[in-house]
């Protein structure tokens, strides 16, 4: 009984752990829609790496290569270019 009690908590714990969608910002390749080129000769499942001035810093992207040629963001960090002294 205390197995299966155990058992459904890690359940619930796990089902309530979902990464929120990374939302594009302006300078993301997919802000404002898709791009019109499609990438036809990578492979599907191919991560493409952007970067670019966001804020007081750089902002590194990470996307997927979707099925239907799209690209999904997948991740997104930020590194500051602020100096303290």
């Amino acid at each position: 009984m205390k197995s299966l009690i155990v058992l459904s908590a890690v359940a619930l714990v796990l089902a309530s752990c979902t990464t929120p969608e990374v939302e594009p910002v302006p300078g993301s390749i997919t802000y404002g829609g898709q791009p019109r080129t499609k990438l036809m000769k990578s492979p599907i499942g191919s991560v493409v790496h952007n970067s670019f001035r966001y804020g007081s810093g750089i902002a590194y992207e990470t996307y997927v290569i979707q099925p239907d040629r799209s690209l999904k963001l997948i991740r997104r960090h930020t590194k500051s270019d602020v100096v303290f002294d």
